[in-house]
């Protein structure tokens, strides 16, 4: 076992993604079961999505959705990958963030993401624009103020019950949110583990420009992206071939579909478009058996220093998905609370 990859936290970031013929409840209840089988093979923290009106991904209220997973479990971190801040008002996401720390204390993580609905016709049912996402610093600053009883945009508003209590924020970020990390002095959570040069460049800046805070005294750095672990190389590959044609078709056709067997995919005739996005989808994770992801890890946290990996795989085949993040858990040397 890499001492490196020893001192590392792993976690996973769970999007409820469909499968042909299972329905979005069926989804849901999917993702709090992988909640308790991850908690038992010891992984740290468990998060949820924020996606509106996507066709493939049941996710669409992460904290309703965590609060589910909070209760059905005991000891993992639980929370968001991320809450969408341009979404909603800051005033209601500490409220709700409050509240899940209320019932769980202690175990509540509050990742916050920039983004807002995908589509023209999403953002209007919300009530949003896209120029919503210009304003994330400011809107973060207003959330973290509601918790600490200093925002000053509402005198005499207060949150209840969030003013006093101790969320763990996060932002969730490409290259440019990683600057808003850094002012506010909240741990960074970055992706993918495939642009490692994009993302290597992002955390130094991060780091350079980080200034502490009562929410964190020094930088903290998350790398997201996909592990595959298998018995063999080509099984871990298999595992990557239904979000990889998901990818495609929602590229070429405009629409994110649930995931399909690989098998069936591996028959289809694409376009020479559909096959250029789909083989792209396809490099850059990392994959293979334990012995080669624990080398593949330990590169990764070497030429990032992340303090902490989180998962973010998905497939159809759900067995498979549980014995790769078991053979995960195995080669980092987790510690099952079964054990």
């Amino acid at each position: 076992m890499s001492s490196l990859i020893a001192a590392t936290r792993l976690s996973v970031l769970d999007r409820s993604r469909t499968r042909e013929g299972q329905d979005g409840p069926r989804a849901l209840r999917d993702t709090v079961a992988l909640a308790r089988e991850l908690e038992a093979l010891g992984y740290h923290r468990f998060w949820v999505s924020e996606h509106h009106g996507v066709p493939g991904v049941a996710g669409s209220a992460p904290t309703v959705l965590a609060a589910a997973v909070a209760a059905a479990t005991g000891t993992i971190r639980v929370g968001t990958g991320g809450v969408m801040l341009p979404n909603h008002q800051p005033l209601v996401v500490a409220e709700q963030f409050g509240v899940l720390e209320s019932l769980f204390p202690g175990r509540i993580d509050m990742g916050l993401g920039r983004s807002v609905g995908f589509t023209d016709g999403i953002r209007r049912a919300l009530g949003r624009d896209k120029k919503d996402a210009d304003d994330f610093a400011g809107q973060l600053d207003e959330l973290l103020g509601w918790f600490t009883g200093t925002q000053t945009a509402y005198p005499r508003v207060h949150a209840r019950p969030a003013e006093g209590l101790r969320v763990a924020p996060y932002v969730l970020a490409t290259g440019e949110g990683a600057a808003v990390a850094a002012a506010a002095g909240l741990p960074l959570v970055i992706g993918d583990l495939k642009g490692r040069s994009k993302v290597v460049a992002a955390i130094e800046r991060y780091r350079a420009g980080f200034r502490p805070s009562v929410w964190s005294a020094e930088p903290y750095v998350v790398v997201a992206g996909t592990v595959a672990v298998a018995a063999t190389e080509e099984e871990a590959a298999r595992l990557l071939v239904p979000e990889a044609w998901s990818l495609a078709y929602s590229r070429t056709e405009g629409v994110f579909p649930p995931l399909a067997p690989p098998e069936r995919i591996e028959r289809l005739t694409m376009t020479a478009r559909q096959r250029e996005f789909y083989e792209s989808a396809l490099r850059g994770h990392i994959h293979g058996t334990e012995e080669q992801v624990r080398d593949a890890l330990e590169e990764a946290v070497k030429q990032t220093g992340a303090d902490e990996i989180l998962v973010t795989t998905s497939t159809y085949d759900r067995a498979a998905l549980l014995d790769s993040y078991a053979r995960l858990a195995r080669l980092a040397g987790l510690t099952s609370v079964n054990a």
